[in-house]
């Protein structure tokens, strides 16, 4: 399996791809395609010691910037490391495309570039959370400000092939974020999706409201782009947040207890870190393509890439043309009915 890693995007470039794709190589047992600047990545292989075996460089002379406007990816910087990764996957040259680059460039290149799955109407930003007893997907993350309702059952529907195929949860359960539980609550776009989901073959929930969103009673998180993005961002401060507000409470307890107070704080920060699941995955693109988080290190673009690998393992774009087939043949039969 080749997994085409954007080796200049993210704060911390090349290294973090670099690190990511050495640990995949020797981890995971593929081969890694580095975008970039060869002469750069190849310096920092050598100044840190790491061997090129498994891994391979496909030069880009240019970079997107977090500061460039995302459409410029298919303008003046089509020969950006990102734009060229993306060419590659859609020529065939590797099975799946990770970046922890700019995150509109990101989709607009791999709806351009590479192309939506025949059908979907339009590609979701879908991170993985944590949550009380798993994990939840949510769809979507900031692609998509204003939607449809007919959108929100599409994502709800990727979602849950995700979740399915990728995370091993059978039957994952479909929530609807909305400003109350009631069947009536929300805009007309949450009322008219609650009726879709209700009608269809998915294991809809209900409406959830904020505060159950870390509960793990639903495995599918669905609303608009723009809720979902405040969400997501909510999701981003809360570990570092309660865990210093607890190791405030514990200051002064000795050395004894400060360590291992200290050993469980780590761990419950770690377990509120979305990143150490990978990264956001663009449902409804023609090719596994995953967004890593800007700030990542070598450990989070390693997950990034695991996380690719199981979309290609996983046959999560076949899976999803198969489910959107059999969905529009459903519709089809009820209104024939």
């Amino acid at each position: 399996m080749r997994i085409i890693v954007d080796a200049m995007g993210g704060d911390h470039a090349p290294l973090a791809p670099l690190e990511g794709a050495v640990r995949a190589v020797r981890e995971l047992g593929v081969t890694v395609v580095l975008c970039g600047d060869e002469q750069k990545i190849t310096a920092v292989a050598k100044e840190h010691g790491y061997s090129m075996e498994g891994i391979e460089i496909l030069h880009a002379e240019d970079v997107i910037t977090m500061h460039d406007a995302p459409t410029e990816i298919v303008k003046s910087k089509e020969g950006c490391s990102m734009a060229v990764g993306l060419k590659a996957l859609r020529e065939g040259k590797g099975d799946a495309f990770v970046s922890a680059g700019n995150s509109g460039a990101l989709l607009v290149g791999a709806t351009m570039l590479t192309r939506r799955i025949k059908g979907i109407t339009r590609a979701a930003m879908a991170p993985v959370l944590p949550t009380a007893n798993g994990h939840a997907i949510l769809m979507d993350a900031g692609a998509n400000v204003e939607c449809r309702p007919e959108m929100l059952m599409q994502f709800a529907m990727m979602g849950s092939v995700y979740m399915e195929k990728v995370m091993g949860v059978k039957e994952p359960k479909v929530g609807l974020i909305n400003n109350g539980s009631e069947e009536c609550k929300g805009r007309e776009l949450e009322q008219e999706t609650y009726q879709l989901l209700k009608a269809s073959d998915l294991h809809f929930y209900g409406n959830i409201e904020a505060r159950e969103v870390p509960s793990g009673n639903c495995q599918v998180l669905v609303t608009d782009g723009f809720t979902g993005n405040i969400v997501l961002k909510l999701y981003e401060g809360l570990g570092s947040f309660f865990a210093k507000k607890m190791k405030a409470m514990f200051t002064g307890i000795g050395k004894l207890g400060a360590l291992f107070i200290m050993k469980k704080l780590r761990a419950f920060k770690d377990s509120m870190d979305y990143k150490k699941v990978g990264g956001a995955v663009l449902l409804g693109i023609a090719y596994p393509v995953i967004k890593g988080h800007g700030s990542s290190d070598g450990g989070a673009m390693f997950h990034a890439i695991r996380q690719a690998k199981t979309c290609v393992d996983g046959k999560i774009v076949e899976t999803i043309t198969e489910a959107l087939a059999a969905q529009k043949l459903r519709s089809k039969q009820k209104s024939e009915a």
